[in-house]
């Protein structure tokens, strides 16, 4: 339903990544090639990124195609950075929420994004919503389920816990709640990037000083590896470590949103 990219490296211009590789994020926008669910990403697109010395990111969101954005491609040529994250949108359901539905979602210095859909929604995670104080429900970006997934993440991050450990748990809570879940999780710092396998593609490239994570390779080099399905992507400039994920429909099924974290 989506494709999304987060990179960390040398500094360059954002459409070095995002726009000229021949099978770019801007591209896969219509004409993604490992995409397993939808076929043209136009609802909505977004980018954030780090400038030096500051560790909150800036964000650019538009509600439609990317390709329609003629302000995009000035952008993408002389905006600079060292670590980003962007997404191209292919919206589940019809919504009013406009360019605060497009990822990536942010806060204090986390910038993230979903690629997948909770089935049932939005009654699959009253339960998982419940455990969130009201004024993080009230308070979310867009009524969408991606919303609700980044509120979750949100709350264990601002409760001590690590990118790997907010994200890993958030995924099993929510596939408890709503069986078929696709949770493809997408989350950097500006330092590192951690994200899930669980249901869709996912892919990473790295090289010395410089990795990325994408839901598809932007180009044919060979140093592109898949990533098997229900992983843990832990990513820096320096190393890449991938954790399986457990089985929630053998191990965790009997868990309820009541019973508290581990």
């Amino acid at each position: 339903m989506c494709r999304h990219l987060a990179h960390l490296g040398p500094e360059a211009p954002l459409g070095r990544l995002l726009v000229d590789p021949p099978h770019s994020l801007y591209r896969q926008s219509w004409a993604p090639r490992h995409q397993r669910y939808g076929t043209v990403n136009a609802d909505g697109f977004g980018i954030g990124w780090y400038a030096a010395g500051d560790p909150v990111p800036a964000r650019y969101r538009r509600a439609g195609p990317i390709w329609a954005d003629l302000s995009f491609a000035d952008l993408a040529r002389v905006v600079r950075t060292t670590a980003l994250l962007a997404a191209v949108r292919d919206a589940t359901m019809a919504g009013a929420d406009a360019e605060a539905a497009a990822a990536p979602f942010a806060a204090d210095r986390w910038l993230f994004s979903h690629n997948g859909a909770v089935p049932g929604w939005p009654a699959s995670l009253a339960g998982p919503a419940r455990t969130l104080p009201p004024e993080d429900v009230l308070s979310l970006q867009a009524t969408t389920d991606s919303a609700l997934v980044w509120a979750l993440v949100l709350a264990r991050l601002r409760g001590g816990d690590t990118g790997a450990q907010a994200l890993a748990d958030t995924v099993l809570e929510v596939a408890a709640a709503a069986p078929g879940a696709r949770l493809n999780l997408l989350l950097t710092d500006g330092d590192t990037i951690t994200a899930t396998a669980w249901g869709d593609s996912l892919w990473y490239h790295a090289a010395p000083g410089r990795v990325t994570v994408a839901s598809e390779p932007y180009d044919d080099d060979p140093l592109w590896r898949q990533v098997p399905d229900r992983t843990l992507v832990v990513a820096n400039r320096a190393d890449v470590l991938l954790t399986p994920l457990k089985d929630l429909t053998e191990d965790l099924a009997p868990r309820t949103s009541e019973e508290p974290r581990s």
